[in-house]
């Protein structure tokens, strides 16, 4: 199973960043799927999900700013983040979870300079 995400960078604040995730190696329909967030000296934070039926949440510190989509025949998942903010800068994480394991990527850097 792999799942590498892509899209980030040095962003400046008031911009956006679209972040993709691509997973191979599982049944990618029936998968959840979220990304994560850690800042360097916070915890994991989720950012945003959607489930395998397309139903779609954001986490708080987030709402109204994040979309997420996923494409089953592309097999990706993807993130963008819109106003960004110094404090959204932190390694992105994609997460795929199927029949009870997760399945993580080894994330993606955002920095937003102010």
């Amino acid at each position: 199973v792999q799942v590498v995400e892509s899209g980030g960078g040095l962003v400046q604040a008031g911009g956006s960043v679209r972040l993709t995730c691509v997973v191979s190696g599982i049944d990618f329909s029936g998968a959840g799927l979220r990304w994560y967030r850690q800042a360097r000296t916070e915890e994991r934070e989720l950012v945003a999900s959607v489930g395998s039926g397309g139903s779609t949440m954001a986490g708080d510190s987030v709402i109204g700013r994040v979309a997420i989509s996923r494409d089953n025949a592309k097999n990706t998942v993807t993130l963008q983040l819109n106003n960004l903010e110094p404090e959204d800068t932190a390694v992105y994480y994609c997460r795929a979870f199927l029949s009870g394991t997760a399945y993580w990527g080894k994330g993606t850097l955002v920095t937003v300079s102010s």
